[in-house]
């Protein structure tokens, strides 16, 4: 089978090997366990390898590079319309090649994807949408235009698409669907932590606008006010980095709040362990791994209520869904810090939920997609 993936994710060339994201790059691992050949169109970039990259692990990997575009600035379009006819052209071109097209959406290439994806009625097709599907969602119109075409019956053949959630006025198109982090065997006993410490608060994302850290120091910021005994840490980076320091230093908190940057997952997975809480103020997700990752090794969520994060928490049996409005926020989490018992019995109802969705459960289901 030749496997045939259209992308947005922007990818490193060295030598003879690929990199990308790695939690994107790490789950395509796991589809390409079962294909002969891979196709991967998608964007390059020049960035050094950084501890969020990962390689590809394939013997057989063709990379078509098309460029990356956006519609925020009058000369941006005009650059999207220029680029058009050849990142159009690869991408029919590489699904004309395949058995098998696999979409990663929402994004630019993959409204493009989306597209050309309709001339190829016959052709066996998946798609992973990454983000909120929720067809009432307030979002770009680029990406209603991706659902729509994915929803249509009509215009998408023969085209499962993995979403987050189960939503109403689906066609046989959509098939709820999951992510995972860990194999069975990374599985360790984990125990609530107690409060008769520092409580710890983790932040682990992109520093952007969309993912609103800054809300996550504040909240801390008012802990402290009430005489709470907490810390934060952050990881990740992002053009809100700047931002977030000098209002750190703006206030004195360089004692309570760290910004950590980017690091691997295995000291990702070390912070879960070692800290009370998980913030997560985002705009918008589709399964949010900072959550489903923290709740695994018994870090308890703090999250917005978009996408499928009311049912990952069960309306807060699992962890505590934010209202965005300062104060309320602060209450509902001084609400669980007076009742320790509270605390635990959501963190372990956390783990139980999470421990359903592993890697091998994932893999079996990706196996069922190719080989059905």
């Amino acid at each position: 089978m030749t496997f045939c993936i259209i992308t947005h994710v922007p990818h490193q060339k060295i030598q003879e090997n690929i990199f990308g994201y790695a939690p994107y790059v790490k789950e395509m691992n796991i589809w390409l366990k079962y294909v002969d050949n891979v196709i991967v169109v998608a964007p390059i970039c020049k960035d050094q390898i950084s501890a969020i990259d990962s390689v590809y692990i394939h013997k057989s990997i063709d990379f078509n590079e098309i460029r990356a575009f956006n519609f925020i600035t009058l000369s941006s379009i005009l650059k999207a319309f220029y680029y058009f006819p050849k990142n159009l052209f690869q991408i029919y071109k590489a699904m004309k090649s395949a058995n098998h097209i696999h979409l990663r959406c929402p994004g630019n290439i993959g409204l493009l994807g989306c597209c050309v994806q309709i001339f190829f009625p016959s052709k066996t097709k998946t798609a992973k949408y990454a983000g909120n599907w929720d067809l009432k969602a307030k979002q770009p119109l680029s990406y209603k235009f991706q659902k729509w075409i994915l929803n249509s019956s009509f215009l998408t053949k023969n085209m499962q698409v993995l979403v987050y959630g189960e939503w109403e006025k689906n066609s046989k198109n959509i098939k709820p669907f999951f992510t995972a982090s860990y194999f069975e065997n990374e599985k360790q006993d984990i125990v609530p932590l107690n409060f008769n410490q520092v409580i710890k608060f983790l932040f682990v994302g992109t520093l952007s606008n969309g993912k609103q850290p800054l809300y996550a120091v504040k909240l801390i910021e008012e802990l402290l006010k009430n005489n709470r005994d907490v810390e934060l840490t952050i990881f990740g980076d992002g053009y809100e980095r700047s931002i977030i320091k000098n209002y750190i230093a703006d206030k004195l908190l360089d004692d309570k709040i760290y910004l950590m940057g980017n690091q691997n997952q295995e000291i990702i997975k070390k912070a879960y362990i070692e800290n009370h809480f998980v913030i997560l103020p985002s705009l918008s997700e589709g399964w949010p791994k900072a959550v489903a990752e923290g709740m695994f090794w018994g870090c308890l969520p703090i999250a917005t209520k978009v996408s499928c994060v009311p049912n990952m928490l069960d309306n807060e049996k699992r962890g505590i869904l934010l209202t965005m409005k300062l104060n309320e926020d602060v209450h509902q989490i001084e609400t669980v810090l007076d009742n320790e018992n509270l605390y635990k019995a959501k963190v372990n109802q956390a783990i139980v939920w999470s421990r359903q969705y592993t890697l091998d459960l994932f893999e079996n289901e990706i196996k069922k997609l190719l080989l059905a």
